[in-house]
């Protein structure tokens, strides 16, 4: 069963969109083999929001805000050994990022605060709130390691036990 994080991480103000992606970009090859080495996730996104907006939609990498970025994502397992999994693989961008996000400064370098870093993320974790926090609808029950198994071509693909069906 996948587990859902809607991340809602307030960006201090004065940040700007085009600074904060700046800093992601630098990052998208260590994210991209983090998620992989990870495998334990579904799908990953991150998005600015601007709170000056009734929309939420920025104007642009220029708008001035105030900022919000929600990352999205849909995990197998449980939530301190996906952040655990995280802080080791992609512990850099995390650090990286933070210290753009109010309260997360204190939390840098994540490897020394993995507690503290944890209930940062499950406060700020908008799935987990209610009235967010109903089931998760999903399309199907495998993980993210059975599909993967069930690709062809796929080494594991011949000892794997099949994709369940939902």
């Amino acid at each position: 069963m996948a587990n859902p994080l809607t991340l809602m991480l307030p960006i201090i103000p004065g940040t700007s969109v085009a600074t904060l992606s700046g800093v992601l970009e630098q990052y998208v090859p260590q994210l991209y083999a983090g998620l992989e080495s990870v495998g334990t996730v579904h799908y990953a996104r991150a998005i600015f929001l601007d709170t000056s907006k009734a929309n939420l939609l920025p104007t642009g990498i220029f708008s001035n805000g105030p900022f919000v970025i929600a990352i999205i994502t849909e995990y197998d397992g449980d939530f301190d050994t996906y952040i655990e999994d995280f802080v080791s693989a992609i512990g850099d961008v995390f650090n990286a990022v933070l210290p753009y996000v109010v309260g997360g400064a204190a939390l840098v370098p994540v490897a020394n605060n993995v507690s503290a870093f944890q209930a940062f993320l499950a406060q700020n974790d908008a799935s987990q709130q209610p009235p967010n926090n109903v089931a998760l609808a999903e399309s199907y029950t495998a993980t993210v390691q059975q599909i993967l198994a069930a690709l062809p071509g796929s080494a594991a693909t011949s000892t794997a036990s099949p994709v369940p069906n939902a």
